[in-house]
């Protein structure tokens, strides 16, 4: 199994949208890449702590490539705004990739050469290796497993697709 973490935006839609991925085994919602120890759910939103909420993502790579992922969590975002996603702004709900093996910074680096070209731009996606991950409050796991009517700024076409896509295999 592997791990990549993504923060799109509000971690709730995220993480449904991830798990629907064939070949994704597990995804947690939590805090990344910020300088507070152990933060809450509350001290994020104030945009203080440096947080992204993200979403951590455990994928069978015999089943699915990293880049398969990754061009999936690219149709889920606006990769050119700054600092927001739908109607969520601030700095906690920033775009980003953040990776633990140092070997995925290639295939990284390579999506992100394909979208830039696809969107004929430059995303504003930061991608950074994963420095500190802190899992989010029992209440906002699977929360719109919990809260099907729940806000999500993913739409429920792109949820099909994502459940229908034939994963590339690693």
């Amino acid at each position: 199994m592997k791990k990549i973490y993504l923060a799109g935006g509000c971690f709730w839609g995220l993480q449904k949208y991830m798990s629907v991925i064939q070949g994704v085994i597990e995804t947690s919602v939590g805090y990344a890449n910020g300088f507070v120890e152990n933060p809450t759910y509350e001290e994020v939103c104030t945009g203080r702590t440096g947080h992204a909420e993200t979403v951590e993502v455990i994928y069978d790579e015999n089943r699915v490539a990293l880049a398969f992922i990754l061009r999936l969590f690219f149709e889920a975002i606006n990769p050119t705004t700054l600092n927001r996603q739908g109607n969520d702004i601030g700095k906690q709900y920033r775009s980003g990739i953040y990776f633990v093996d140092s070997e995925d910074l290639s295939v990284v680096r390579e999506e992100i050469e394909y979208l830039n070209r696809k969107i004929s731009g430059q995303s504003v996606i930061e991608i950074e290796p994963l420095s500190k991950y802190y899992i989010a409050e029992e209440y906002h796991q699977d929360y719109l497993d919990k809260h099907p009517g729940g806000y999500c700024h993913i739409g429920p076409d792109l949820f099909r697709r994502a459940k229908n896509a034939k994963p590339d295999k690693a």
